[in-house]
């Protein structure tokens, strides 16, 4: 039912933009894309899935593991967005070789009407600092495609970043491969499906931020956001493409440099923390002043709503923090505990709340209190979005600085300590 998938297309765009301060999406194919698997990276549980599908500027069916049909809210969703049930071996120890054949050939008469699939060919969400080996699920829904005559099939990685995975109003990258075309590769059967395979794998290793532990990986993010900065870009995507290139330069480096410069950049973004600033606060030094009483003005005349809205919200606001206990050591899920969550208090609370007025205020007051009550939550959060970029400009000059004069100067120290080590490596290795 197209007019279903489309209502909630547009619902799930609008939980997104709540969800996450920032959605940027970058080499998007064009609307008219049929016909292709997209293959994306899977940290970060159900929202991984909801961020493609909403951002995508075409139906994309996906392809999921068959335990989410069991539970009955999914079951809805994922069958009126036309998701395909896959079972997995963990999921079915008793699955026997060409279990999901059936699945194949849903998938390829899928293609063959045109449609697109979306699928996560490494099989599971997880919380690794990079890929785990990829399944050949996805480049056998596509050979058996083939096989049974459809022609102009195309592939694409998609790579998914996050800024902080498991926090509300974070930010999130989408980044589009380049389009691949089954025909060109000139092959069938098992060495189609490895070609295939290989090259998603490749595809998706050249599009993110990879490290071989967790400290390896921070250090490269740390740096590249060090570098994006200073050029005065704070997207993700520029983020990405510099930390990749970072990556990359990381392997001809040894490992004693490596510690050195970790523990200049470390001791700077320690301070950080401890003053409770961000890096692109330091990096202003001095901030154009015009704009700043306007901006200022502005927060002023919205924080009484918004402070109604923290007020009346707080609690169901603090429900979603239970997914940090839920989750436990599963990290890649807690973002799908919380959306889940909120997904169901805060329309439940904010019911109840217009349920409360409607009966139990008079006709006045009741007239501008469910307009209050609707409006509210939102400019708590355009109030949170507006006020960093504004404490950021009011504490980056000594003169006026939150931090005072003293700790921005040791701030701005560490910080060249730490530029200085890596533009030291940056002209070891002729970059």
């Amino acid at each position: 039912m197209p007019f279903v998938r489309d209502a909630l297309t547009v619902f799930f765009r609008a939980v997104t933009g709540v969800f996450f301060r920032e959605v940027e999406v970058a080499f998007a194919p064009p609307e008219e894309t049929r016909a292709r698997l997209f293959a994306a990276n899977h940290v970060n549980g159900i929202v991984d899935p909801v961020v493609v599908l909403t951002q995508a500027p075409f139906p994309i069916a996906p392809v999921a593991k068959s335990t989410l049909w069991k539970i009955p809210v999914f079951r809805s969703l994922l069958d009126a967005v036309g998701a395909v049930p896959v079972v997995r071996k963990k999921d079915d120890p008793d699955k026997v070789a060409g279990g999901n054949d059936d699945v194949f050939d849903k998938v390829a008469a899928h293609f063959a009407r045109g449609g697109n699939v979306l699928i996560f060919p490494e099989g599971v969400s997880h919380s690794e600092p990079h890929l785990v080996p990829l399944k050949t699920g996805p480049a056998r829904m596509l050979a058996r495609a083939r096989e049974q005559g459809t022609r102009g099939l195309t592939f694409q990685a998609v790579a998914l970043e996050f800024d902080a995975r498991e926090s509300f109003r974070s930010r999130v990258l989408l980044v589009f491969g380049p389009a691949r075309e089954v025909d060109a590769l000139e092959l069938e059967g098992e060495p189609l499906v490895q070609r295939i395979t290989d090259l998603l794998r490749e595809d998706l290793s050249e599009l993110l931020v990879e490290g071989v532990t967790w400290e390896e990986r921070t250090l490269v993010a740390r740096v590249a956001e060090l570098l994006a900065h200073d050029g005065g870009d704070r997207s993700l995507a520029q983020w990405n493409a510099i930390g990749r290139q970072v990556a990359a330069a990381r392997k001809a480096v040894d490992d004693h440099r490596v510690e050195a410069l970790r523990e200049k950049v470390d001791a700077y973004y320690a301070l950080l923390a401890r003053s409770g600033v961000k890096d692109d606060h330091v990096v202003a030094a001095v901030p154009p002043r015009r704009g700043r009483p306007l901006r200022a003005l502005g927060l002023v005349l919205l924080a009484p709503l918004a402070l109604v809205g923290a007020v009346t919200f707080y609690l169901p606001y603090q429900l979603p923090k239970l997914a940090t206990r839920l989750a436990g050591s599963e990290r890649d899920v807690v973002s799908t505990y919380k959306l889940g969550i909120g997904l169901v208090a805060f329309p439940v609370w904010l019911a109840a709340l217009l349920v409360a007025a409607t009966l139990g205020l008079p006709s006045p007051h009741r007239f501008v209190a469910i307009p209050v009550l609707l409006l509210a939550p939102l400019a708590a959060l355009l109030f949170l979005d507006r006020l960093d970029p504004v404490r950021a400009q009011w504490s980056t000059t000594p003169s006026d600085s939150f931090l005072g004069g003293a700790r921005l100067d040791e701030l701005r120290g560490a910080r060249k300590q730490a530029t200085d080590a890596i533009a030291a490596l940056r002209t070891e290795l002729g970059l």
